[in-house]
């Protein structure tokens, strides 16, 4: 929706409330666009953020793969003597 700066003056309650609709509201001076209005998102709450970070959690294990054991991870640094190679 694009509305001139001139005719918002008179009609920014209901520009807002389009705004916050979902709707994207331009303004325009002398038909060139200035500003745009859109609903700020608005930022999970505390259980939110929490069921997002279990969701990410989740996913990073189910993409993990097995690799040698930490304990044997630098082997191949050392002979059989336990020597630098």
């Amino acid at each position: 929706m694009r509305v001139s700066v001139s005719e918002a003056k008179g009609q920014l309650t209901e520009l807002v409330k389009r705004a916050e609709a979902g709707d994207e509201v331009i303004l325009t001076r002398r038909g060139h666009e200035i500003v745009r209005l859109v609903a700020i998102a608005v930022s999970p709450g505390l259980k939110g953020r929490r069921a997002l970070m279990e969701k990410a959690r989740a996913s990073a294990i189910a993409k993990a793969l097995q690799g040698p054991a930490a304990a044997r991870s630098q082997d191949f640094l050392y002979d059989d003597d336990g020597m630098p190679a």
